[in-house]
């Protein structure tokens, strides 16, 4: 769950007087907000530094036409587009079309922002800063190592919680001004599809109102996934988007599931003093994850740390403290669902995974039937309905689809669906999206793993080799004293084809985006081992790593000319 993606497209020419457009260009301001049009994406972190002239009027002038009308809708109908929800894939999706022209209108039932920003991707990275500087701050031996001195430590729970919420309230205000500031329509309350470019809006207890649009957006998210047999009473059992408002630090917690909501409590909880008990379904822990780097990963980041685990097992039950009782899990073997134990804990954190939000969306009135509640859609994310067929003008992204629950891919969608219907045919790599867990150290990754390449290649008949490279020899991990870490290439060494990267090291959520931009624009390995990277940086375990492939003699490391 993570930023807006943002591409460079050209715009159709819009008729605006020039002095109108040095007006917007020289910062004027759009409702009480200050804008740079030529990055309309940074008014979501809340940028306000205006251009000089000159450069803001070469790429602008257009996109600030359409932000002050926000188009015109096309011929009987209220809006060109109406999206369904307003988390990040909707917000990106209406800003890209505000970008092309479009007349555009938002429904949004709860808060701008959705769940990464309220209640997902932004708090818990507060959290996670927290747990980074609070884990500096407990390593005497680190410390001393750099010739640093800590005399005590200690935090404020309300400090730190407030520290989370203010900074969603920060990012939730920033993408609500900038759909105001570009002409976007936020409509209240809650939206369902009544018919072919019809929907219905309002809040309970509140009259509805219809509107139309040529095309329409589902972009509804998803919520927490909690399963049959467990309580959650908000307090002692609860799910992460509750454990966000951090209302008190557990002496004991047992998180149930491993993955990265999993990981990344874990890694604030034992942070801020707190035992930590995994509970995993699965018979390894971190199954999502490359086997290898979870291996690492499990001795990094379990091992060492206040932290236990039950693998191959379900929480069949789970009862919150009541009268001074603590909470009480009671675990089944996950195969033959026999009795295994029974754990008396202070809290329970439910981390399960997440389930599309897509009641009430009114797809029965088109004929759609969901499945496992996601909605089904093509490949470029138009819905089909029951006979597989695609229901003109609509489209879904993001979490309610289910093709990939991260909040950066809904955006990558809604920015497909925009170039598809504006008539520029679009497919989205959904191999090339990165994902990452931003534990301490952080783990990325992007394409296949080792055991999903190995079994494409037995398939299609074709080789797969692994590369690897270490933190340990990299001067700028070595500076932070942080050299723990490996980098992995998985390719194919006849073609150069990258068919996967993972990583556990520092800052490795920013270094992926190599790799995964590698794969989205089809570079081979001999290309890209000739980049050249800035020493001493980080980035260099990504050259290293290209560099440390082999591919098979005959393929030209350098791209032949083409005769004209």
């Amino acid at each position: 769950m993570q930023a807006a993606i943002s591409l460079s497209l050209s715009l159709p020419a819009i008729s605006r007087s020039d002095s109108a457009a040095r007006s917007f260009a020289s910062g004027a301001s759009v409702g009480g907000l200050k804008l740079r049009f030529c990055g309309l994406r940074r008014e979501a972190l809340g940028s306000e530094t205006v251009p000089p002239l000159a450069s803001s009027l070469r790429l602008c002038r257009k996109t600030v036409a359409a932000a002050t009308s926000n188009g015109s809708a096309g011929k009987g109908y209220d809006y060109d587009l109406i999206i369904i929800g307003a988390g990040v894939g909707g917000h990106g999706a209406a800003l890209h079309a505000v970008e092309k022209g479009l007349k555009t209108a938002i429904i949004e039932g709860d808060v701008i922002g959705g769940t990464c920003v309220n209640r997902g991707c932004v708090p818990s990275k507060a959290l996670l800063a927290v747990s980074g500087r609070m884990r500096e701050f407990q390593s005497e031996d680190h410390l001393k190592s750099m010739g640093l001195q800590v005399s005590s430590h200690s935090y404020d729970r309300q400090g730190v919680a407030d520290h989370a919420n203010n900074l969603a309230s920060k990012i939730r205000g920033n993408l609500t001004n900038s759909l105001k500031a570009l002409g976007v329509d936020i409509l209240t309350g809650f939206g369902s599809v009544v018919g072919t470019h019809k929907v219905k809006y309002g809040k309970v207890g509140f009259q509805e109102k219809e509107v139309t649009a040529k095309d329409i957006i589902i972009a509804t998210g998803s919520v927490p996934f909690i399963p049959s047999g467990i309580e959650v009473d908000g307090k002692t059992v609860f799910t992460s988007d509750q454990a966000l408002k951090l209302e008190w630090v557990p002496d004991w917690i047992s998180i149930i599931g491993s993955g990265y909501i999993g990981l990344e409590f874990s890694d604030v909880y034992t942070a801020l003093g707190s035992e930590v008990t995994f509970i995993e379904a699965l018979d390894q822990l971190m199954p999502g994850f490359d086997p290898e780097v979870g291996k690492l990963a499990q001795r990094v980041l379990i091992n060492p740390r206040k932290i236990d685990f039950h693998t191959g097992v379900f929480a069949k039950k789970i009862t919150p403290a009541k009268e001074g009782k603590p909470v009480l899990i009671e675990l089944i073997d996950a195969k033959t669902k026999e009795p295994k134990d029974t754990l008396e804990v202070d809290a329970a954190l439910i981390a399960t995974g997440r389930s599309p939000f897509t009641k009430g969306l009114g797809l029965e009135n088109i004929n759609v039937v969901t499945q496992r509640g996601f909605v089904p859609v093509d490949e470029r994310m138009q819905v089909l309905d029951i006979n597989g067929n695609l229901v003109p003008h609509l489209y879904c992204i993001g979490d309610a689809n289910g093709k990939l629950m991260l909040a950066h891919a809904a955006s990558a969608q809604g920015i497909s669906v925009i170039e598809n219907i504006g008539g520029n045919d679009n497919v989205l790599n959904h191999l090339s999206i990165p994902a990452a867990c931003f534990t301490h150290p952080e783990i990325s990754m992007v394409g296949f793993t080792e055991p999903q390449a190995r079994e494409k290649a037995e398939k299609e008949g074709f080789e797969v080799r692994i590369a690897k490279t270490s933190f340990k020899a990299n001067t700028k991990a070595l500076a932070e004293n942080e050299g723990e870490g490996l980098a992995k290439l998985i390719y194919r060494p006849d073609n150069g084809e990258i068919l996967g990267v993972h990583i556990l090291g520092l800052h490795a959520a920013d270094l992926i985006h190599e790799a995964s931009n590698a794969i989205a624009m089809g570079t081979r390995i001999q290309d890209i081992k000739f980049a050249v990277h800035a020493h001493p940086t980080l980035s260099e375990v990504l050259d290293e790593l290209f560099k440390a492939a082999k591919v098979n003699a005959g393929v030209s490391p350098i791209t032949e000319p083409v005769a004209v």
